[in-house]
């Protein structure tokens, strides 16, 4: 009966824990407010359009153009960026392509997904796709692993045929991710985030000037930055303590017997 008890009081706490690690991983809900979308793009890094994670952004351009968006990406997370062309009626073959660049202007290899597409003449959009590996708290300063920031989208078209260059075309983009956890978790993070002007803004808080205006760039997590040391690891962990406490407790139930053995005299 004790060593029931003691299971289930294991399995209880093992559901508890498990509940709120099972919901992050869902994907970021973010901005889904499309009246308040960007309805244009920038034209380099630094004047990239600003969007939020889940926000659907659209813009105008031609063939030929560089079109830019920037989003953040916190630790823990694995972005994925999608963007759907719509072409003109009448177009010969065009290979369109988006690029994703971290914080440190970085191009970032997608896991998997379709970067670069080619569009058969005629065809009257198309659609690309880019999943990212998961974000890293911090990185050795030689590796090209994603850190926390700002990452930038970068849609253009690579190859097409010298009548369809200045064609209009139209252009949507998406940034979504999904939370990873303490499957991804390091030791160690980044003293700031990988943001524009993040550096201004630091020295200027030493110097207890405050000047928010300083960072170039105003988007970032809805909850905030993460610290970076803090992850779910952290809880499985103490659930594998505790575990183990109470195997120990039940061990000992099992193997101490009922007492003092009856044939053992009470002198002896």
């Amino acid at each position: 009966m004790r060593i029931t008890r003691v299971l289930s009081t294991a399995l209880l706490a093992l559901g508890l824990a498990a509940g709120p690690a099972a919901a992050d991983s869902s994907p970021s809900p973010g901005a889904s407010d499309d009246a308040k979308a960007p309805t244009q793009a920038g034209t380099s890094f630094r004047t990239a359009t600003e969007i939020d994670q889940g926000q659907r952004a659209t813009a105008s351009g031609s063939t030929g153009d560089y079109l830019y968006w920037s989003f953040p990406a916190d630790a823990g997370q694995r972005p994925t960026v999608a963007a759907t062309v719509k072409l003109p009626a009448s177009h010969g073959t065009q290979t369109w392509q988006i690029d994703v660049y971290d914080g440190l202007r970085r191009r970032q290899s997608c896991q998997y997904g379709a970067a670069t597409r080619t569009a058969a003449q005629g065809t009257s959009s198309v659609e690309l796709a880019c999943v990212l590996r998961t974000v890293r708290a911090w990185s050795e300063p030689w590796a090209n692993d994603p850190l926390p920031g700002t990452y930038y989208v970068r849609l253009t078209v690579v190859d097409l045929t010298a009548g369809d260059l200045g064609q209009p075309v139209s252009a949507e983009v998406r940034a979504d991710s999904k939370h990873i956890g303490g499957a991804a978790a390091v030791d160690g993070s980044l003293a700031e985030p990988l943001v524009p002007g993040i550096a201004v803004k630091s020295e200027a808080e030493k110097d207890g000037d405050g000047a928010k205006s300083a960072v170039l760039s105003s988007i970032g997590p809805d909850d905030g930055w993460s610290s970076g040391w803090w992850s779910d690891r952290w809880v499985w962990t103490g659930i594998g303590g505790v575990l183990a406490a109470l195997a120990g407790i039940g061990g000992y139930a099992l193997t101490r017997g009922s007492g003092r053995p009856s044939r053992v005299p009470p002198n002896a």
